[in-house]
């Protein structure tokens, strides 16, 4: 069996079909695996994320897999008050507070109870392995988020936090995702037995970005990978897939490999670039030209040691000016050093990829000190991950569900093509988008192989 994809869904799928009695190879572009889980050393030990980076409540999949493989985890530093940044005025906050991570601007709060509770309403009646089949799916799916926040809320302040969320979450702006595809992705924040909100999407204390791991995220992937060994192949971008009777055959610039399946366990706007014989169907072809990468750029500051926390700041900020709309704090657990880990979404993004180097540091180390102090001016390094020129991801966190996708072609998601099965955190139900979402995916997808095999 074959797997295209070295992130954390396919070597999932891999040590799984493995695990089942059969063979498997698994080819990857970079010259890495982890794909959009990401560690950047500062020295022995001492790891930043450049991508995938939390674990949360009802992530359970993701934490069975981690403490098997004896990832242990810490809790992201959440001790004192978040930044709030608004018209160049700044004010602090708890998120021990009802409204967790969300800002108590007194003039969003009616807004805010009466959007965020429609949603979780909404999300609560959505079955997340197939939000198509809703009686109000293609009615959801014809409207843009924006469009019914702006039916559902009074007042600009709040319309533009809306939009501002969405740059993390998503990497793109409200107007550019469906109504169906929003409240889907609330609804995937849960499990089986816990269903999934807001807040647990959005939060860091009880939510999904509560902890980190020791030693950074990619040590799952690496893990997998080392126990996998040589069947693992680095460098090997793949070009065409080619069925035949009873057989595969997946090339790239280097090999054939034949087998008796594939699993293409990657975004589908990446896996619309491989080549196959026959084509995909109209419906798997469609989906992958409507589902584009979100654009999102991740920016760290190094400096010597955490110096907000000794102004009683957890690292945290909800921000309506500048480049930089939400940030934590990612420094390592061990090492002494601080890390500011700053989100740039959107039409953020956008613009801060248009810049020079000197201008993105600069607009970014500007933004940071207006919320944590002239101090955030001067690190000792800057460490900049540009995931839309990224060539084999294009982007990050997410595929985003743009109007009219998800009601018409959702169930291509996951729909094997003849000999080929997709896996990949997008064809996930619970947790789509998040790290637990691709070990779900590359599990479901090992389960059907091994079914056939």
């Amino acid at each position: 069996m074959i797997v295209v994809g070295g992130g954390q869904s396919g070597l999932v799928a891999a040590r799984n079909v493995l695990s089942g009695g059969h063979s498997v190879i698994v080819l990857e572009a970079r010259e890495r695996v982890g794909g959009r889980i990401w560690g950047h050393e500062l020295k022995p030990g001492v790891v930043v994320e450049r991508g995938g980076t939390f674990i949360g409540p009802t992530q359970d999949h993701l934490a069975a897999l981690a403490s098997e493989l004896r990832v242990g985890t810490f809790p992201v530093y959440d001790s004192g008050n978040a930044v709030y940044y608004v018209d160049g005025q700044r004010t602090t906050y708890s998120d021990a507070g009802p409204l967790g991570s969300a800002p108590p601007d007194p003039t969003i709060l009616a807004d805010l109870a009466s959007v965020v509770g429609t949603v979780d309403e909404m999300a609560a009646t959505i079955d997340v392995n197939a939000p198509w089949t809703h009686p109000q799916a293609a009615e959801w799916d014809a409207m843009t988020f924006e469009a019914f926040v702006a039916q559902n809320s009074t007042t600009s302040r709040f319309r533009e936090l809306a939009t501002t969320v969405c740059r993390p979450i998503f990497g793109c702006e409200a107007h550019e995702i469906s109504l169906l595809y929003t409240v889907f992705y609330v609804a995937a924040s849960g499990n089986e037995t816990n269903i999934g909100t807001f807040q647990r999407n959005f939060d860091t204390r009880n939510g999904a970005q509560q902890d980190g791991f020791v030693g950074g995220s990619q040590r799952i992937p690496e893990t997998i990978a080392a126990h996998l060994g040589e069947r693992v192949h680095l460098g090997q971008p793949v070009r065409r897939i080619t069925q035949h009777a009873g057989t595969v055959e997946v090339h790239t610039d280097h090999l054939t490999a034949r087998g008796k399946r594939v699993i293409v366990a990657c975004a589908p706007a990446l896996a619309d670039r491989i080549a196959c014989e026959p084509g995909m169907p109209a419906q798997r072809d469609h989906l992958t030209q409507r589902e584009p990468m979100g654009q999102l750029v991740k920016v760290t500051a190094i400096y010597d040691k955490p110096f907000w926390r000794a102004q009683g700041l957890t690292g945290q900020t909800v921000s309506l000016d500048g480049l930089a709309s939400v940030t934590f704090d990612d420094s390592p657990q061990q090492g002494g050093l601080g890390a500011l880990l700053a989100f740039v979404g959107g039409d953020s993004a956008r613009s801060y990829l248009a810049m020079g180097t000197h201008e993105r540091e600069a607009s970014v180390l500007g933004d940071l000190a207006n919320y944590f102090g002239p101090k955030a001016r001067q690190p000792r390094q800057v460490i900049e991950t540009l995931w839309p020129e990224e060539v084999y991801s294009r982007g990050c966190p997410v595929g985003l569900g743009i109007p009219g996708t998800l009601s018409a072609y959702g169930p291509s998601l996951r729909e094997p093509v003849g000999s080929i099965h997709w896996a990949g955190t997008e064809s996930s139900g619970y947790w789509n988008g998040y790290m637990d979402g691709a070990v779900r995916a590359g599990q479901r997808a090992a389960t059907e192989v091994l079914a056939e095999l």
